[in-house]
């Protein structure tokens, strides 16, 4: 877990100008550790050292910031230590901007999932065949003790403040054309499902939580299995118009593809449509089946003034693996390429399971295998009552901790050296920050050059360090 240190727009000085604080996680075992504050002096040649250069007058996307999910599995595993003092330690570590990562930006799902798994039964909010007027519509479910709604509340209680992205794998089975063979919604159900999502977001409020996004389809063609020129019908017909008529201030994000590189294949379906356009707000999509960045690149500059946000990924190590501080290096990589692309969120998929990668739902003919262990941000072993961060934690609490949201990515760039990457940012207190990844197996003294100053820095092997400082030069 961490401990105390800066946070953006705390009040707390830096020092003038060019004094730079740096806080570092390394294999060595510093996680998230004050190092010795260093200055910025006169522009220097970096001769053989690697060479990061900011120029904060070229300015990219704003970020709307980092997190992970709210789902059963995470509370039904949270609420088997034994102490509640644990448990709301847990909730610190991931919310908490003084002492936890500091989360701003989660998934709440609509509904079942795979690991929507308090019981082992299949559900929607309105499970009555035919009920078209959501008479029988209830989140009965999300109100218990290992609920949506109860989850949400401990968090903020816990200190969290971040939004809520809402994505739906299905709707009610009897929307569907038929749930064993052609899982389309039905269009004679359009207008009931576009009134689904408005009881939905009210529910939610009525219990005090405002859901700022609501994602329509997850996966499409995965899950629901409707066709992106369907989801424009829909949005633009049904969805977009009851949420004006209703006077809902929930937006719309378009469907959650499944990988990058579909996310640039069918988001121009609904995006080319101006009259579904402009029920939009932002472009979700998944990180899995690859790379992609490229592809992400692209829609980025043909649609620049709709943000993108990578809204889930899990998984590349299993759950033993995935607790080692080692393995977090990857996912640095990874959240670094997609904000390269133009992502301005980066949601992770479970933030607590076992240390078996569960519990999860089994739900075949809804696309919920057996076999389904994962990887979660932090595991709670549920025999030793033990609880673990994992690398992921500490590497993505560096960017949930100090890139907040409202930050603009500057432009960054570097001699070729492989195994080292910067980034950086300027938040909205007028701060920077940099963020230096060191993928190699050796320190490396490294060269920051910003606005005609020079400053140099070790970074430990395998390790992130967050370099920051007050935004204007003193030369």
């Amino acid at each position: 877990m961490l401990t105390g240190c800066w946070v953006p727009g705390d009040g707390q000085p830096f020092g003038a100008g060019q004094t730079v604080a740096i806080y570092t996680s390394s294999s060595a075992g510093d996680r998230i550790a004050a190092k010795p504050e260093l200055k910025f002096g006169p522009k220097v040649e970096a001769r053989d050292r690697p060479l990061f250069v900011l120029d904060d007058s070229v300015r990219y996307q704003k970020i709307d910031g980092f997190g992970a999910s709210f789902l059963e599995a995470g509370l039904v595993t949270l609420d088997t230590l034994p102490s509640k003092a644990d448990q709301d330690a847990v909730l610190r570590a991931l919310f908490d901007r003084r002492g936890g990562a500091g989360f701003s930006v989660m998934k709440t799902p609509i509904g079942a999932t795979d690991f929507q798994s308090a019981s082992p039964e299949w559900y929607t909010y309105d499970d009555t065949p035919g009920d078209v007027s959501m008479r029988h519509f209830s989140i009965g479910r999300d109100l218990g003790q290992y609920g949506l709604v109860t989850y949400i509340k401990r968090a903020r209680r816990a200190g969290g403040n971040f939004v809520l992205q809402a994505p739906m794998d299905y709707p009610p089975d009897w929307m569907l054309n038929d749930v064993n063979s052609d899982q389309n919604v039905s269009r004679q159900y359009y207008q009931a499902l576009a009134n689904y999502y408005v009881k939905y977001v009210r529910e939610y409020e009525k219990r005090g939580i405002h859901i700022d996004f609501v994602s329509p389809f997850n996966e499409p063609g995965g899950y629901t299995k409707i066709p992106f020129s369907d989801i424009r019908d829909f949005i633009r017909d049904y969805l977009g118009p009851t949420f004006r008529k209703e006077e809902i201030t929930t937006r719309i994000q378009l469907s959650e593809n499944g990988s990058r590189a579909e996310a640039a294949h069918n988001s121009p379906v609904v995006l080319d449509d101006q009259k579904a356009r402009k029920y939009i707000a932002t472009l979700p999509y998944h990180g899995y089946a690859g790379a992609g960045y490229d592809d992400i690149a692209t829609l980025h500059s043909k649609y620049p003034r709709i943000p993108m946000w990578m809204t889930e990924l899990c998984c590349l190590y299993d759950q033993k693996a995935g607790v080692t501080f080692e393995s977090g290096d990857a996912w640095a990589n990874t959240i670094i390429s997609d904000l390269e692309a133009g992502a301005s969120a980066w949601i992770y998929w479970n933030a607590i399971l076992d240390q078996d990668g569960g519990p999860w739902l089994v739900s075949p003919v809804h696309g919920d295998p057996e076999e389904n262990a994962q990887e979660s941000v932090v595991v709670v072993d549920r025999e030793q009552h033990t609880v673990t961060y994992t690398g992921l934690y500490y590497y993505l609490a560096h960017f949930s901790r100090f890139v907040r949201p409202g930050a603009t990515r500057i432009r960054t760039t570097s001699s070729p050296y492989e195994g080292l990457r910067a980034i950086s940012f300027q938040n909205s207190d007028g701060r920077m920050v940099s963020q230096l990844v060191n993928s190699l197996s050796d320190a490396t003294e490294v060269q920051l050059d910003w606005q005609g100053q020079s400053l140099t820095v070790t970074l430990p092997p395998i390790s992130i360090s967050t370099l920051l400082w007050a935004g204007t030069s003193t030369t």
